[in-house]
């Protein structure tokens, strides 16, 4: 016999997790087809060169990549950046600019795995490609604020930076030609702290100890975002590019404040996003509540990943949010139900003769837009009732002889153990309305 397991990093999704799971991505959806956004989808597997070398050394170590039966080398792609890069370079023509897409599929990455993160996990992706303007981006941060509320959440902040500003210093100390490597050290701050940055910085990048420390200057900075911007432009000072970022920072902030809850934003110079490709605004989503599960939606600009794939400039910005992490977090505030079933409605079976009645109201209710789940057998109301409970069905339908001949219904609430009766009639009309009553 085999042993039934799961590879380490690796997860199985029961209806009681796949049902908020799908909802989430369902909600997603709804949020950016909001905004304008339509769904793509790209294929799991892509030939190696699309995404080697995208984003930077520690994603070409997590890359799943091996030769297929025609000898072709090939790799899981670890997120849906790169592949949307490839896609508009290959289908640019007939897809015209700006292209705004979301895509909401599976990834894999060879990653330690960690509380809420898996080898295996589902990305939900907006992107706006074709515009370098800065209301791309003020709309990529409203989205995210926008998903986040419409998930449950009301306390979270949306940490936003720009690459520009960061490079802008690193351009005032001499730095530039260190970018890389020194993005990704202040990319580990929340992970390892600001001491073993600042080695890493020195190891990594051959920095002195006294430029560490002037990098670290700028990622300390702390105070109301008007503070930060202040702080920030004294540090760039004399560095063109910059100055541009925050002045970039502060358009977006002061946009996305007058359309949203502006407290809901943050300038968190800290954050650097370990991608390599990223050159403008990059976002980080944190909830109060759970600060340490990390970044639940991400992103940035990113303004010449597609020039590796055309010569036509196809600048983007988007974000992504970790449909896995963030369950992890609602499982652990409680804000998941236990339920096992997607149907609210639950139709016992216990006289047989009327099989074909339950399965006409059955049908009636569904027409209207209600689950609804007819138990297979008829066996005694207890022990399907008993079932009902176990599944997380809301309401059940008590419907025996009796009921049929006096044309009633009863609806008993599962949870308060409350029954309230309706007249049954043939198109179901007040026993739909008493149902959407209850459930709403």
């Amino acid at each position: 016999m085999i042993t039934p397991r799961t590879l380490k990093g690796f997860r199985d999704y029961p209806p009681h997790i796949m049902i908020p799971r799908e909802r989430i991505m369902e909600t997603a959806r709804r949020v950016y087809r909001s905004f304008g956004y339509a769904p793509i989808d790209t294929p799991a597997l892509e030939y190696l060169e699309i995404l080697s070398g995208k984003g930077g050394e520690e994603s070409d170590k997590q890359l799943y990549q091996f030769e297929d039966h025609g000898g072709r080398r090939v790799a899981l792609r670890f997120d849906l950046t790169v592949p949307l890069a490839r896609f508009i370079a290959q289908h640019f023509n007939e897809l015209g600019t700006p292209f705004k897409r979301y895509h909401i599929a599976a990834v894999w990455r060879g990653e330690n795995t960690q509380r809420g993160r898996y080898r295996e996990f589902m990305q939900c992706d907006c992107d706006t490609v074709g515009t370098r303007s800065l209301q791309a981006d003020i709309e990529t941060a409203l989205v995210i604020h926008d998903l986040l509320r419409a998930i449950g959440f009301e306390d979270f902040r949306v940490h936003v930076n720009n690459r520009k500003v960061l490079n802008g210093l690193l351009e005032v100390l001499g730095l530039r030609d260190c970018a890389v490597p020194i993005l990704r050290a202040l990319d580990k701050s929340a992970k390892i702290g600001p001491e073993a940055v600042a080695q890493e910085m020195q190891s990594a990048a051959g920095l002195t100890e006294a430029q560490a420390r002037r990098v670290l200057e700028l990622t300390s900075l702390r105070g109301t975002n008007d503070e930060v911007l202040r702080g920030l432009e004294g540090l760039v000072r004399g560095s063109p590019l910059g100055e541009e970022g925050v002045g970039e920072l502060r358009d977006l902030l002061d946009a996305a404040g007058a359309a949203a809850r502006p407290q809901c934003f943050r300038i968190d110079v800290s954050i650097a996003r370990g991608l390599d490709y990223y050159t403008g605004t990059i976002y980080e989503t944190f909830l109060d509540a759970l600060p340490g599960i990390g970044s639940v939606c991400s992103g940035g600009r990113y303004d010449n990943l597609a020039a590796l794939f055309t010569r036509q400039e196809l600048p983007g910005v988007g974000a992504s949010l970790g449909l896995d992490r963030l369950l992890a977090a609602m499982e652990e505030l409680g804000m998941i139900e236990d339920v096992h079933t997607p149907a609210p409605v639950f139709l016992p079976f216990f006289e047989s003769s009327r099989r074909n009645d339950y399965l006409r109201l059955a049908a009636l209710l569904r027409t209207a837009g209600l689950g609804v789940e007819f138990f297979p057998e008829a066996k005694k109301l207890a022990q399907q009732l008993k079932y009902a409970d176990r599944r997380g069905h809301r309401v059940a339908l008590v419907l025996g002889e009796d009921e049929f001949q006096n044309g009633r219904c009863k609806i008993k609430d599962l949870k308060s153990g409350k029954q309230v009766e309706v007249p049954l009639l043939d198109d179901a009309a007040e026993l739909i309305a008493e149902l959407r009553r209850m459930l709403d």
